[in-house]
């Protein structure tokens, strides 16, 4: 019997280890193959060092992380600030979608903070849809597959939209655990230390993802580390009361009250 597989798709490199990396590592405890894919490559995230070197630096750590997890790695197809929805980037994402016919697909939030996360969102999103349409050509070429997935949306940065209001996540997985798992993948992106206190204003970038889920553990109520996710709608993707996340993670999630 193939194993069940969950892919995460992200705007840039360390945004699965902040968001979602908890989650990840709970799937796979619970059978799941992982999939690592950042759409953007880092570029933009130096104060001292030029794109390419920048990119260069960026794809190590990414790949360390990926590898530190136990997920298989998918490189970046695009810049930082270069994530828009378009034909051409929506090709190279729906190829990995196809590739990997995932179970479970984690992403970002629709509405975020900066627009790559959003735009990661909604090519996600669209890929997703798309993966059984053989009319819409990939970049590169990839069969359509009927696979049924199952979505679900990461908190925002800083558990906020844009313009300040909390956003209350409908499942909350227990990462109280796996605090310091989640620290040393973060710390796989070295380079992001500095150019995180001197861009936002944060001290340490661990201390921020810490202080984030210990925000969402506490809006569930049970658990004192978490991370939150919000369940996509079904239609064009799996059957209306599919959630293989709640099934799989049984033993370490709550959901919120309706």
């Amino acid at each position: 019997m193939t194993a069940k597989s969950v892919l995460a798709i992200a705007a840039h490199p360390d945004d699965i280890e902040f968001l979602m990396s908890g989650t990840m590592l709970r799937l796979k405890d619970a059978g799941f193959q992982l999939h690592y894919f950042n759409v953007a490559n880092g570029c933009c995230g130096s104060m001292i060092h030029d794109r390419a070197t920048t990119a260069a630096i960026r794809l190590k750590e990414a790949q360390c992380s990926a590898e530190r997890m136990g997920a298989r790695f998918h490189p970046p197809v695009g810049d930082d600030l270069d994530i828009f929805y378009e034909r051409g980037l929506l090709a190279k994402v729906a190829a990995v979608v196809r590739e990997v016919a995932p179970d479970i697909l984690l992403t970002h939030a629709p509405v975020d903070y900066m627009e790559d996360h959003v735009n990661t969102c909604r090519l996600a999103v669209t890929a997703a849809f798309a993966r059984g349409m053989p009319n819409f050509t990939t970049d590169p070429p990839r069969k359509a597959v009927g696979k049924p997935v199952t979505l679900y949306h990461a908190q925002p940065y800083y558990n906020h939209d844009p313009l300040g209001k909390l956003v209350q996540p409908e499942i909350y997985v227990d990462v109280t655990d796996l605090k310091e798992k989640k620290a040393e993948l973060l710390c796989c992106h070295a380079s992001q230390r500095e150019w995180l206190d001197q861009t936002q204003g944060q001290d340490s970038y661990v201390a921020t993802m810490h202080r984030l889920d210990q925000q969402v553990g506490h809006m569930s109520g049970v658990f004192q580390y978490a991370e939150g996710w919000r369940h996509h709608l079904h239609v064009g993707f799996c059957q209306e009361f599919d959630d293989p996340l709640r099934i799989a993670l049984e033993a370490c999630i709550c959901v919120a009250c309706a």
